[in-house]
């Protein structure tokens, strides 16, 4: 055991495999799509649905906004390379590539969060305040899911793609 380690016990094999790699990526893409087939349906169920008593309750833009900003959040985190965080010794690019690669980072998990609080937001101003009751209050908390869902596959795609694997090839120009 090397003495360089942090803990006593040694990583598992199956960490760094293909078959786990894949797995998280397909893991990512069910969450994603999952999250996404709930805002659909919740605005299908909102037009569709008969006999509700307060028909001025119904999935808008406003509760749309939220989702939007989840997708692009996990757009901009997935499209970072985990190796641009440590790599200021590296100069194709300019000076100062790391810091700019935390900063777009950043600003995904900024979208991310604010995807999430805003999806809190509407669920809290728009159904909690006006005493919805389900099965309307489940439009604003499918939100909440659904936004969860895409900040939880943003995870798992990150730490996926970032596996290193001894098949892999990282090869620069």
């Amino acid at each position: 055991m090397s003495s360089h380690r942090l803990f006593r016990f040694p990583k598992p094999a199956w960490i760094n495999s293909a078959n786990t790699r894949t797995a998280g990526v397909y893991l990512a893409g069910a969450l994603f799509s999952l999250g996404f087939y709930t805002m659909i349906d919740l605005s299908v169920w909102s037009k569709s649905r008969l006999n509700y008593t307060d028909p001025s309750i119904h999935v808008t833009f406003i509760d749309w906004i939220p989702s939007i900003c989840s997708a692009l959040g996990m757009l901009v985190i997935n499209s970072i390379d985990k190796s641009r965080l440590s790599a200021d010794s590296f100069s194709y690019s300019g000076n100062g590539v790391a810091w700019k690669a935390r900063l777009v980072l950043f600003l995904g998990f900024a979208l991310l969060a604010g995807g999430l609080a805003g999806s809190v937001t509407v669920l809290v101003l728009k159904y909690v305040t006006r005493d919805v009751m389900f099965p309307a209050l489940w439009m604003g908390v499918g939100n909440v899911v659904a936004n969860a869902m895409v900040m939880l596959s943003s995870a798992v795609l990150w730490v996926a793609q970032n596996m290193e694997d001894e098949y892999t090839y990282n090869l620069a120009l």
